[in-house]
C-alpha cells in the first residue's frame, strides 16, 4: 500500500508578511491566512508557511532538511511564463536551464528565507 498524494507541506519562515508578498507573485492569494501562518493550494497539495514555535534559526539547504521544493509545469511555454513572472517581480533566478541528457527544463530561485525553489517542466 502507498499514499495516494501529498496532503500538505509545512515550512517555517521568519516573517509571514514578507513570505506572503514573495509567494503571492507566482501562487496568487493564499487560500487561508491566520495570525501565525498562510497556506496556498497547488493541485491537491497545500503548502503552509508558518512562524517558528521558538526563536527562528537560519536555514541551510545544503546541510540539513529540505534541499528544495519543485513546482511542476507541463510545457516549456508555462515555464517561460513563470520565468517572466520572476523577472518582472525582480526575483533573482537561474533562467531556464536544460537538464543534462534530458528533455526536462527548470528554473532555480530562492525565497526570502533562503529556501531553494524550482519550477520544473515535466511533460506528460
Amino acid at each position: 500500500m502507498q499514499p495516494k498524494f501529498i496532503d500538505h507541506i509545512v515550512l517555517i519562515v521568519k516573517d509571514k508578511n514578507v513570505t506572503k508578498e514573495f509567494y503571492d507573485k507566482f501562487l496568487g492569494e493564499p487560500e487561508e491566512a491566520y495570525e501565525d501562518s498562510i497556506s496556498y493550494k497547488i493541485g491537491e497539495t497545500k503548502i503552509f508557511f508558518g512562524l517558528p514555535y521558538g526563536e527562528y534559526q537560519n536555514y541551510n539547504k545544503d546541510l540539513s532538511g529540505l534541499n528544495h521544493l519543485a513546482f511542476g509545469v507541463r510545457t516549456i511555454e508555462e515555464l517561460q511564463e513563470f520565468e517572466k513572472v520572476l523577472n518582472d517581480s525582480n526575483i533573482n533566478n537561474s533562467g531556464i536551464i536544460k537538464e543534462k541528457d534530458s528533455k526536462k527544463d527548470f528554473i532555480w530561485f530562492d525565497d526570502p528565507d533562503g529556501i531553494r525553489l524550482e519550477f520544473y517542466c515535466r511533460p506528460e
